[in-house]
């Protein structure tokens, strides 16, 4: 009988002490055999106990291997993992994150069997205080994140992109690995080369995981204007890459405050589209407030404002860094008519 394929997991680090135990015990008890597997966790230089933490676990068991990244960006890690990795496949993995004992496995079985060239799982987001816990529901609706299935989704399908993601390392060597120079988004760019060679990208939600959201409004609002920011390079570099619905969180940043410099002038055309947002906005915080308590319906408000805000500003920023892109109408009506995911 044949071995199984030997699994590389890569784990950008960056003081992530306060998670990184219990993402650490979750790939000890992976149910895939620890004799074909190896973690290498690539270290940005933490100034806490990660580092500490990552050795601690080595001494532990022999799957655990500490790299070095010079240049702390999470881009250049990747590409020292998956370059220094011995497995035939690349797993992709977050320090925020716990894993089901069955991660690897079902990554390992999917990526045999579905023809996918990428396969990822559904991220469960959690939280350990009132407002994570809101942060987490915000994040899971898509009222506050759109079309990103990995996210809520329930079936498997084929999707533009997953949370992390597995491969054979054979088509990250064919990629030429991430673009480095993309702080953000380098998943996203990256899948976007995979697809556009022909590879598919499964998202199911047989492969679990459960993700720490950030902490504090502060912390969110950086994550989600970084989104938007690097999506704008992404757009730069593969204009072919737009989607319409990209543009209607700038449009709506934009429509909002020249908005309210018509007060003055009408105020009830320059309040329309604010007290239209607020009602929409408050109605689905509402409606995903039900089930977990109504207690969290004006932290959803809070919410659901900030990542739309802070998207639609950090893309603003992004073209104005970058440069806005070609416009190809072909790609554009193409795009504007292209389901992005469809049943497996």
């Amino acid at each position: 009988m044949s071995q199984p394929p030997m699994v590389s997991i890569i784990m950008p680090v960056y003081n992530e002490e306060r998670f990184l135990r219990g993402c650490m015990e979750s790939l000890l008890v992976q149910d895939y055999p620890s004799d074909r597997l190896e973690v290498l966790a690539i270290d940005g230089g933490s100034s806490d106990q990660s580092w500490a933490i990552v050795e601690e676990y080595s001494r532990k068991s022999p799957i655990f291997h500490l790299l070095k990244n010079p240049k702390r960006v999470i881009p250049v890690a990747l590409n020292i993992g998956w370059k220094a990795a011995e497995g035939e496949i690349i797993i992709r993995m977050d320090a925020h994150t716990v894993y089901d004992p069955d991660y690897v496995s079902a990554c390992v079985e999917l990526l045999q069997t579905s023809g996918a060239a990428n396969v990822g799982g559904v991220q469960k987001a959690i939280g350990t205080s009132y407002l994570t816990d809101a942060i987490a529901l915000a994040t899971t609706c898509p009222f506050g994140v759109g079309d990103a299935y990995f996210r809520y989704a329930k079936k498997e399908m084929f999707v533009d992109t997953v949370f992390l993601g597995a491969w054979y390392k054979s088509t990250l060597t064919d990629l030429n690995g991430f673009d480095e120079t993309f702080l953000a988004n380098q998943d996203y760019e990256l899948n976007y080369r995979l697809r556009e060679r022909g590879g598919k990208i499964l998202l199911s939600p047989r492969i679990r995981c459960k993700y720490y959201v950030r902490s504090t409004l502060a912390t969110l609002i950086k994550q989600y204007s970084r989104y938007g920011f690097w999506k704008a390079k992404t757009i730069k570099k593969h204009p072919d890459s737009f989607m319409p619905r990209q543009a209607v969180p700038p449009l709506f940043v934009l429509a909002f405050f020249l908005s309210l410099l018509l007060v003055k002038v009408n105020l009830v055309l320059g309040l329309t589209i604010p007290l239209t947002y607020f009602f929409t906005n408050g109605l689905y915080a509402f409606r995903a407030s039900i089930a977990p308590g109504i207690r969290f319906f004006p932290a959803l408000v809070l919410i659901f404002t900030t990542i739309h805000f802070s998207w639609g500003i950090g893309l603003l920023l992004g073209v104005i860094k970058f440069g806005p892109p070609p416009v190809h109408p072909r790609a554009l009506l193409k795009n504007l008519s292209l389901s992005k995911s469809c049943d497996k």
